[in-house]
């Protein structure tokens, strides 16, 4: 997952709104949403990487979210274990956040921003194995750890709400949708993340990020949407989750939309997507 917006308890009627694209090579075996078991039998709803077996954005029917998205670098390599395991192992339960910093071997990975979070604690975390204030240079691996409260964040391949135009747009978009959760016109909500997240215009010259890559590639990366077909990498999944009232518990609504990168770019509209409901 390379770009993540997320509101935390700011609005009563909707306490969790993500909106996510996720960028990857285009022959990496990956499953579309859906409930999957951990091998400890624990039921969760997210994608799956067909490959090493973790994935990106995951919710678990107790509550329990986590979100990661890797840091760029220019020549770090995978590391030894898979970052999307650090998804799986918290929503699997059992450890706090404590627990959880405590497994984490940050030499072990890539360069990652994880955040855990409890829903019904509204206790959210943000973690990573990069320096937050150099996340692009190549320095010995430590654990960074930060408590986030009620508010709006932002997260691509930097550090936590690194103003990158692509990230602070797609903030900007959520807190828009946000004001229109309570239109009475259906679907209106949607229109500012739908806009930003099929947004495949790149960020002006003088915006650009310097993580270290080549100037080309910094240019192609800088879109919300990501198409690269020279090197077979783009956005292969939009998602948007958003949690409702619903009686005495919460109705959380989880929307994925796959992408094909052989066809025209389509907007997020409701006859393409892919729905997952947790009660909470």
């Amino acid at each position: 997952m390379c770009l993540i917006a997320f509101a935390l308890h700011t609005d009563p009627a909707c306490p969790l709104l993500i909106a996510a694209n996720r960028d990857e090579f285009l022959d990496r075996p990956t499953a579309a949403l859906h409930r999957w078991a951990l091998p400890d039998g624990t039921e969760i709803v997210a994608g799956r990487d067909l490959r090493d077996g973790g994935t990106w954005l995951g919710l678990s029917p107790g509550g329990r979210v986590a979100m990661l998205t890797n840091v760029r670098q220019s020549q770090a390599g995978p590391g030894a274990r898979s970052r999307g395991e650090l998804v799986t192992r918290w929503l699997q339960g059992g450890d706090d956040v404590d627990g959880l910093a405590e497994t984490i071997d940050p030499g072990a990975y890539g360069g990652f921003n994880l955040v855990v979070g409890d829903f019904h604690r509204a206790s959210w975390s943000w973690l990573s194995n990069r320096d937050p204030q150099h996340p692009h240079e190549q320095r010995t691996p430590k654990l960074h750890r930060q408590a986030l409260g009620a508010g709006l964040y932002g997260l691509s391949n930097a550090s936590l709400d690194t103003p990158w135009p692509k990230t602070v747009r797609l903030k900007q978009a959520l807190g828009e949708s946000l004001a229109r959760l309570q239109s009475p016109e259906d679907g209106i909500w949607m229109h500012p993340l739908a806009a930003h997240l099929t947004e495949a215009a790149p960020a002006a010259p003088g915006d650009l990020p310097q993580t270290g890559v080549p100037p080309d590639m910094e240019r192609a990366l800088s879109s919300p949407f990501v198409r690269m077909s020279d090197r077979a990498y783009g956005t292969r999944s939009s998602l948007v989750v958003r949690a409702l009232p619903r009686a005495q518990a919460w109705d959380v609504q989880m929307d994925e939309w796959t992408h094909d990168h052989k066809a025209p770019l389509a907007r997020l509209d409701a006859a393409r997507h892919r729905r997952e409901t947790l009660i909470w």
